[in-house]
């Protein structure tokens, strides 16, 4: 912990330091302000993708009875709107529970803060996939010609931490996904970087249920025929190699769903398996299937 996390450099208390309070309307003073649901819209960069039902289900639990506890933070928009900057969870959460309006804190703010303080809030509570956060750390580089020394000092982390992450979207689009829904570890992500083929590497991991332990011993064998993992008798319990056109349907699957999918074939009988790692996600996989 002492190594990824030096206080919270800049910090959310000194982003918000640096930004205008929004005039308030007449009648109005400075703080927090009851502003209508319908029109708070969420955040597009958002650095976190996916929101688990039952945590919202919770939280929405708690709003009904206790109400809204922390403001969220927002900024205006046009036509009277407001985009969340902070606080989506409460906002999914309030319109589930039944609220009309929710407190809000109202900033004015540059895209570069926007992302920065979304990204702080969400990495204080741990709450990011790895995936998430190293897409966010990207956005940061990218778009807003921040140094890794810079992205680490903003959110608190250490900048082997940024960078370690960063590199992360070095992977394979596929890799990406089964990473982000939960089928592999960063460890493992990072074990199986420097290979020559990252997604051949994945699919095995994940086929043989591989620790991170393992998969590093692999990586250093360099080679997807040696045995990985010893059955319970000592000896090799290995599923036969897919072949090319099988591991290419697989990815193809990937691709379009946004999901890992194993294709297991047993001489023209077998399975098709697509995991998913939140309701969410199987909702929209059957979405698509009954869709006419």
């Amino acid at each position: 912990m002492v190594e990824h996390r030096r206080g919270l450099g800049r910090g959310l208390s000194a982003l918000l330091g640096d930004a205008e309070e929004a005039p308030a309307p007449v009648g109005e003073g400075p703080g927090p302000r009851e502003i209508p649901i319908e029109l708070l819209c969420r955040n597009e960069v958002q650095p976190r993708w996916t929101f688990a039902d039952e945590d919202l289900n919770e939280l929405a639990a708690s709003i009904r009875e206790k109400g809204v506890l922390q403001p969220i933070l927002v900024r205006p928009l046009d036509a009277g709107k407001f985009e969340i900057v902070a606080g989506e969870r409460r906002w999914r959460a309030s319109q589930k529970a039944g609220l009309h309006s929710m407190p809000a804190l109202v900033r004015l703010l540059d895209d570069a803060q926007v992302l920065e303080i979304a990204v702080i809030e969400n990495v204080q509570r741990a709450d990011l996939n790895p995936i998430e956060e190293a897409h966010a750390y990207r956005q940061l580089v990218d778009l807003h010609h921040r140094t890794q020394e810079q992205v680490a000092d903003t959110v608190g982390k250490s900048r082997s931490h940024v960078a370690n992450s960063l590199r992360l979207m070095n992977l394979p689009e596929p890799v990406r996904h089964y990473v982000l829904g939960g089928l592999l570890s960063a460890g493992h992500a990072r074990a199986i970087l420097s290979t020559d083929d990252p997604l051949a590497f994945a699919d095995h991991v994940i086929a043989q249920h591989l620790s991170v332990r393992e998969t590093e011993a692999l990586v250093r064998r360099g080679s997807l025929t040696a045995p990985a993992k010893p059955a319970a008798g000592g000896s090799s319990a290995r599923r036969p190699a897919k072949d090319t056109d099988t591991q290419a349907l697989e990815n193809d699957l990937s691709e379009v769903l946004g999901l890992a999918v194993e294709i297991l074939d047993r001489g023209g009988v077998g399975e098709l398996r697509i995991k998913y790692a939140t309701l969410e996600q199987l909702d929209e996989v059957c979405r698509r299937l009954t869709r006419h």
